[in-house]
């Protein structure tokens, strides 16, 4: 009778799931993101859940969460990209040589306002190309994946030393450095402002994929699941715009803004940072890049190639082609990612992206990309990439030492892959 009750139990708790339409997977991971927060803020004393940290965690995980959109779709597609952290390099490389060679040499000088754009523009065209090209490689040469940005680890890291001959480049542009987080962000109303227009776009969006799947005549959650969503969604938002406008500017960074403008900083007067701009760069990647999954030709074909090349083949898809979009693309996202690296340590360094494919595959695979190809989400992997960067963060506030700190990692990796694999085994989906 006990093991009927039981079951009785577990079966309505899955119907339950099943009726809300809960992402048990997102669940898992939000769960173990906040078990992650929990443990370090226990074991640092309460710091690692201060704004201060917050703030910064935040600005760190941005580059590698942008790669790790794009190698979702590098993965779907049942490929692998190794060399993204030397792409990366190379694209800084050719953005700190154009704002403090090239365009000084032709009499634009530092702090000239076309100079932080060309820049980028350079940057994102050279990712762009060195990506289409491996991807060319890949798709209509027929070179593994695995081999062509294993080749391009070693080339494009190499390429990029070349360029500076080994050295520091920088300081960057005034203007070039407000993308990398802390030197640039929209302040507290600008914060709010955004916390507000975002919440009510996503209890929108909620609203009307409700509405559509109601004139599609698709079962739809009970409308209190809804507004529950809803609520949830906007404590999120809300809740991590005032983390981020609680952390406030040091009184002499305030007090020099004050002077700078002739004015006396009156007595007792403080202002948060609020959302850095590299935060919200992320957030515009995230929404195009979920668009272009589920709402594009580009992005059917993407899932239909990862879930049976032959089949997408046989279908009239061009395989080959697609190969190099997807590439394309994961080329621009390692010039947006470069680009906000170096704009937040304000140089280009030799190292920059070093060991950063290795966190980015970690982010997308942790965030529940399949290896398999054909499954993967946007959110997933940036979810990843929070965890990822938690983790290393929380490891160096304790103390751990960096070698421990990576085989953490590698462990958390292994254990992430193994509980998809025994996930998807579990409901069909392997």
């Amino acid at each position: 009778m006990a093991e009927a009750n039981a079951s009785g139990a577990g079966a309505g708790r899955r119907n339950i799931f099943k009726t809300l339409e809960f992402d048990t997977r997102l669940l898992g991971m939000v769960g173990a993101f906040i078990l992650v927060c929990i443990v370090f803020n226990v074991l640092t004393d309460g710091r690692f859940l201060t704004p201060r940290n917050i703030f910064n965690l935040t600005i760190q995980t941005v580059s590698v969460a942008i790669m790790a959109t794009g190698m979702v779709f590098v993965i779907v597609t049942r490929n692998i990209d190794l060399s993204v952290g030397s792409l990366l390099a190379t694209c800084s490389a050719m953005m700190a040589i154009t704002q403090t060679q090239l365009l000084p040499g032709l009499g634009l000088d530092y702090g000239n306002p076309v100079i932080a754009p060309a820049a980028i523009v350079v940057g994102l065209v050279t990712g762009g190309l060195i990506g289409a090209f491996q991807g060319w490689i890949v798709g209509y040469l027929a070179v593994p994946a695995f081999i062509v940005s294993l080749g391009g680890l070693l080339v494009w890291r190499n390429v990029a030393w070349y360029l500076t001959s080994g050295q520091t480049i920088g300081p960057l542009d005034d203007s070039f450095q407000t993308l990398g987080g802390i030197g640039g962000t929209l302040g507290v109303t600008g914060s709010w402002i955004f916390g507000v227009l975002a919440t009510v776009v996503a209890c929108a969006a909620i609203a009307q994929a409700r509405k559509a799947r109601i004139n599609h005549e698709f079962p739809v959650k009970p409308l209190w699941a809804e507004g529950l969503l809803m609520a949830l969604t906007a404590v999120a938002i809300l809740g991590f715009v005032a983390i981020l406008n609680a952390y406030e500017v040091p009184s002499r960074v305030l007090r020099r803004a004050f002077e700078a403008r002739g004015e006396t900083m009156p007595e007792g007067f403080t202002a948060g940072y609020g959302i850095p701009y590299s935060v919200l760069l992320l957030i515009a990647v995230a929404v195009v890049m979920t668009v272009v999954a589920l709402r594009t030709r580009l992005g059917r074909y993407i899932f239909a190639t990862g879930g049976n090349p032959e089949a997408a083949e046989l279908s009239g898809i061009n395989t080959r082609l697609l190969t190099v979009k997807v590439f394309a693309i994961m080329g621009v996202l390692c010039a947006l990612a470069g680009m906000v690296a170096s704009a937040r340590l304000s140089f280009h360094s030799n190292d920059i992206g070093t060991l950063d494919e290795l966190r980015v595959i970690a982010a997308a695979v942790i965030g529940g990309t399949a290896l398999a190809g054909g499954i993967g989400t946007i959110y997933g992997a940036i979810l990843g990439a929070l965890i990822m960067q938690s983790l290393q963060s929380g490891m160096a506030m304790v103390g751990v030492d960096a070698p421990f700190q990576n085989i953490v990692v590698g462990v958390v990796l292994v254990l992430a892959v193994l509980i998809d694999i025994l996930y998807r085994k579990r409901t069909g989906d392997a």
